[in-house]
């Protein structure tokens, strides 16, 4: 049921797409990223992220917002964009969807990705086996930090999210409502990006008062910068190589970029660092080969 329904999002999404059509915009790149957090964090992160691209590729950059994880996989697949930020699953996807195309760029700390469980004050649990029939929500479902591996670590500790919470899991959408959610007692406990937490925390913005992490899953790979196989026949050869030199040419001097980013600067990645996220997708159901 769960690959049924995503398959659906896709199929309506695709149409959405081919609605709007290509604009004829063939001079400029293109970016988007997936909307793990609210769209005003969203902008003032992409807005300088063009910025900066748009001077040191000497192209104009435009940032395309999307609705949801799908929709920016099917951008992608589409044309739509040739440069995503993309969570380890929706990279894997949007790979699959156009041969040659490569993860090009992660951060440091993607090579050791975590997630966090969190729960409500009021809810006594200390462990994953002891979320059994409290409420539950994860992030969006085509998430790796917010849904598929935390599912995989559920389902290891002998949790079956689709029948042990208290009624179906819910699935946010992003990780900033999750903890959201479960501060405000709506769910009693959830999962969500421990980069994200973080933040949030760091911030001001989460009452630890009503709200704690419990528990944090072992490490993945996650997040990436993912180009389109055919983006040098667009731009020219060697741009891929210049737009992977871009990114991770961000450094101390942007420190404010970095920041958007929650990190200290971009390395080079590659397709085989998600061979196992590939594999777990396809052993759980969400992506059928």
């Amino acid at each position: 049921m769960r690959s049924t329904m995503i398959g659906l999002v896709l199929i309506l999404t695709l149409l959405a797409l081919s609605a709007c059509g290509d604009d004829g915009a063939k001079g400029r790149l293109r970016i988007a990223g997936i909307p793990d957090q609210n769209a005003a964090s969203l902008a003032r992160k992409y807005e300088a992220l063009t910025d900066y691209l748009s001077k040191e590729l000497d192209v104009e950059v435009e940032y395309v917002p999307t609705v949801d994880y799908a929709a920016t996989v099917i951008a992608f697949s589409q044309g739509e964009i040739q440069l995503g930020w993309f969570g380890g699953l929706t990279g894997v996807m949007a790979r699959l969807e156009v041969p040659g195309s490569e993860a090009i760029a992660q951060r440091p700390r993607d090579e050791q990705f975590h997630s966090v469980f969190i729960a409500n004050a009021g809810v006594e649990v200390t462990d994953l086996p002891g979320l059994t029939g409290f409420s539950f929500t994860f992030g969006s479902e085509l998430s790796t930090s917010g849904h598929l591996m935390p599912r995989h670590f559920l389902l290891k500790a002998g949790v079956d999210p689709d029948s042990d919470f208290a009624g179906l899991p819910n699935y946010s959408g992003s990780h900033d409502k999750t903890w959201k959610l479960v501060e405000s007692g709506a769910f009693q406990a959830g999962v969500l990006n421990e980069a994200v937490w973080e933040q949030a925390v760091e911030q001001g913005k989460v009452d630890l008062t009503r709200v704690r992490v419990f528990q944090t899953t072992p490490p993945y790979y996650d997040y990436n910068w993912t180009i389109r196989g055919d983006i040098d026949e667009r731009f020219g050869n060697g741009f891929a190589k210049r737009v992977q030199e871009a990114l991770i040419g961000i450094d101390i001097r942007r420190p404010d970029l970095l920041e958007l980013f929650s990190t200290d600067g971009f390395i080079k990645s590659t397709n085989d660092n998600y061979v196992a996220i590939q594999e777990v997708a396809e052993s759980i159901g969400i992506i059928e080969r």
